[in-house]
């Protein structure tokens, strides 16, 4: 069906802009540029920006300063979320028409919806709940999570083409890169949500040691407040220095089973093979030298925004490289081209 191919390609799209848009939200510290949800200091279209709206904004919400530009930030961030989950709707309700139905599962799209319900509340508590960093971190993995579902769903409607058999090393070569970027993509968002990302302002060593004084109880006690540890004191500074040199450590195993992959790609005898290694090498330098850049440089928002597009990428690329694994199936041997006679063979007796 068209119209279901057209709301997937759109869905997809639309998904990578919502996690980068979360992404500057977040960074330019806009998460909390409005105080109530879903609508901005009681606006459901806009935000208060006219001297009456912010004097009435003021006075309903004294708490929280009226900030136009970061309320505006967050209101365009969840204009776009919530297209992106009309769109999933859409999805939804033409999975399970009877035309779709023997063409693939529903399952996928209905466990898609149910995602981004779960997504909308973590956006609600996000605000309600004051930045609370375990919440945070969730929202950032249920983005990557809608955006893994909408490739697999893409993806799996793609027909099985006949491949070369890369062996069952590569397919678990090729899981255990996938899992360690999702394990890194998890750390990054705690490293965001804590606001860690210059804890260690050197590189390759961290505060001139190849391991500072850490304190990683405190650095990944889950059930606490923004800045503050479990018993509601003052987080200390070796607990954002552990969140931090943990995140590096992540990088350095996320580098050593990606790049591994991609060199055995890059060194199959079949071109697709050869294609997706390349794309995952080149995803891979990108997101190391995007890292790199955030702490040299001080962390920009703009590098810091396109890192965490570099992470959705690369999550994209090896989860599309598992699926086409899984799904691949051995094909025809390749014909074997006719050998020339040996010199003088033809002139034998006989021949």
């Amino acid at each position: 069906m068209h119209l279901y191919r057209r709301l997937l390609l759109a869905a997809t799209l639309l998904a990578v802009v919502v996690i980068g848009l979360g992404a500057y939200v977040r960074l330019s510290d806009a998460g909390l540029g409005c105080p109530d949800w879903p609508g901005c200091y009681g606006h459901w279209l806009g935000v208060p920006e006219a001297a009456h709206e912010q004097q009435a904004a003021a006075a309903a919400y004294p708490q929280q300063p009226v900030d136009a530009g970061k309320a505006w930030k967050e209101m365009i961030h969840r204009y776009a979320a919530g297209t992106l989950g009309l769109l999933i709707l859409g999805l939804c309700l033409l999975a399970w028409r009877t035309e779709l139905r023997r063409q693939q599962s529903p399952t996928l799209p209905t466990l898609l919806l149910a995602i981004v319900g779960l997504q909308a509340a973590l956006g609600m508590w996000t605000v309600t709940l004051l930045l609370k960093p375990l919440i945070v971190t969730l929202h950032l993995l249920g983005g990557m999570t809608t955006l893994a579902l909408l490739l697999g769903l893409a993806l799996s409607r793609r027909p099985v083409t006949p491949s070369a058999d890369v062996g069952l090393g590569t397919r678990a070569l090729a899981a255990a890169a996938l899992l360690a970027v999702v394990v890194q993509i998890a750390l990054g968002g705690w490293v965001s949500s804590n606001y860690a990302a210059l804890a260690c302002p050197d590189l390759p060593l961290c505060q001139g040691q190849w391991r500072p004084a850490m304190d990683f109880a405190q650095a990944f006690s889950l059930h606490r407040e923004l800045g503050q540890t479990a018993a509601g004191e003052l987080l200390p500074a070796t607990a954002l220095t552990a969140i931090h040199w943990t995140h590096r450590v992540g990088a350095l195993v996320v580098a050593i089973l990606a790049g591994a992959l991609a060199v055995r790609l890059l060194g199959s005898g079949e071109r697709r093979w050869r294609h997706w290694g390349g794309l995952l090498l080149g995803l891979l330098l990108l997101q190391i030298a995007l890292g790199l850049g955030n702490v040299l440089l001080a962390l920009p928002l703009a590098l810091a925004v396109a890192h965490n597009l570099g992470a959705a990428a690369l999550l994209s690329g090896l989860l599309g490289i598992n699926i086409l694994l899984l799904r691949a199936r051995p094909g025809p041997a390749p014909a074997t081209a006719p050998q020339p006679p040996v010199l003088g063979e033809a002139c034998r007796p006989g021949r």
